[in-house]
């Protein structure tokens, strides 16, 4: 059997930790969280392994980010705990449960209906309020603003439609392909514009489950 709280303390030491993540809060979160019901119920015991995990029925192209680079990129986004956060690419829910225990309230978006009730199963089951999974894409969100906006999977370039979304003062993070190499980007909204910064080479498969769209579908 499967000692979780074990594989949960070596996923932050010899993960995390060493992978620069720093945020004490990060660290906390995901030594606390049940990565595992996260995961399908026959990936249970890889579910704290330092790789993707697939999410969805066969053939579906959605999934959970590793941990390190999860934890990363999370970590650019310096959330407050007043902060309202989007997360894109929400899956079975395990990001916006991280994000929920950092920030005042997170909206998780993921297009696969099934995903949706599991992660609103697990958001249920661990009591999390400040936390809520919806359908579809972020345009079910049109209109309103949010300090943070976390993509989870590499994208080619960041809808314009995204920085709408964004507050005075918002982040978004987003891993984006440049060439053969995808690069942990940091996008601050100062003014009414936004300015990009880059930080680190990462790895994740793409957010878009299909064709690449114009705007807001993911």
């Amino acid at each position: 059997m499967v000692d979780y709280e074990r594989a949960r303390r070596f996923m932050v030491d010899n993960q995390l930790r060493t992978s620069h993540v720093t945020d004490r809060r990060i660290l906390a979160e995901m030594g606390r969280l049940p990565r595992e019901l996260f995961v399908p119920e026959s990936r249970r015991s890889l579910a704290y392994i330092d790789d993707v995990q697939p999410l969805g029925a066969a053939g579906s192209a959605r999934f959970m980010p590793a941990p390190a680079t999860f934890a990363k990129l999370l970590q650019l986004a310096d959330i407050a705990t007043a902060d309202r956060v989007l997360d894109l690419g929400a899956g079975t829910g395990y990001s916006s449960a991280v994000i929920a225990g950092l920030c005042q309230a997170v909206t998780g978006i993921e297009e696969d209906a099934a995903l949706v009730a599991a992660a609103t199963q697990n958001l249920a089951n661990l009591g999390l309020r400040n936390a809520t999974v919806i359908p579809g894409t972020a345009e079910a969100v049109s209109g309103q603003r949010y300090d943070v906006i976390m993509l989870e999977g590499a994208v080619d370039t960041v809808p314009e439609a995204l920085f709408d979304l964004l507050a005075e003062g918002g982040r978004l993070v987003a891993l984006v392909r440049e060439g053969s190499v995808a690069i942990a980007h940091v996008f601050v909204k100062t003014g009414g514009k936004v300015a990009a910064r880059a930080e680190f080479n990462a790895t994740l498969p793409s957010l878009y489950a299909g064709p690449r769209p114009v705007e807001f579908v993911f």
